[in-house]
């Protein structure tokens, strides 16, 4: 899952370094986020219209920025691996894990929340409805001539 994020760095340092000198007379830098924050991403922070959105079938991480020894993220549809210390590309977290959806999770808003050294902070995401992923047995295909009359 990590591999994403190598790959998406490598492509976003590749574009900066043909758009920077003009990116870096129009942008300022990001503000450090306060201790306390948690967000759900999909594995990359680049495309924050993802921010707190479950993304079925890619690689997703919960990303907390908290103090404290012992951080632990938890949700009633989600399960967490591979806690990883330190920034996290595009965030200002200190932690991270990846993510899978619990089977037989519903489409809906539920709870993400960090706790750390006796603090909780929480924040509300969403799982999208499951897509139709096998087309249905006798189901016309454009294209295929079945349509021909």
């Amino acid at each position: 899952m990590r591999k994403t994020v190598v790959f998406v760095a490598a492509a976003v340092i590749g574009t900066t370094a043909l758009t920077g000198p003009a990116m870096a007379q129009s942008t300022s830098p990001a503000p450090s986020a306060k201790a306390g924050m948690v967000q759900l991403n999909v594995n990359t922070a680049i495309n924050q219209t993802l921010v707190d959105k479950y993304v079925r079938d890619a690689p997703n991480v919960a990303l907390a920025k908290c103090e404290g020894p012992s951080p632990a993220f938890s949700s009633p549809v989600l399960t967490f691996s591979n806690y990883t210390p330190g920034p996290f590309m595009g965030v200002d977290a200190n932690i991270s894990a990846d993510v899978e959806l619990k089977p037989g999770a519903a489409a809906g808003s539920y709870p993400l929340t960090v706790t750390c050294g006796g603090q909780t902070y929480t924040t509300q995401f969403t799982v999208p409805a499951a897509q139709v992923a096998k087309v249905p047995s006798g189901a016309a295909k454009a294209g295929d001539g079945s349509m021909a009359g």
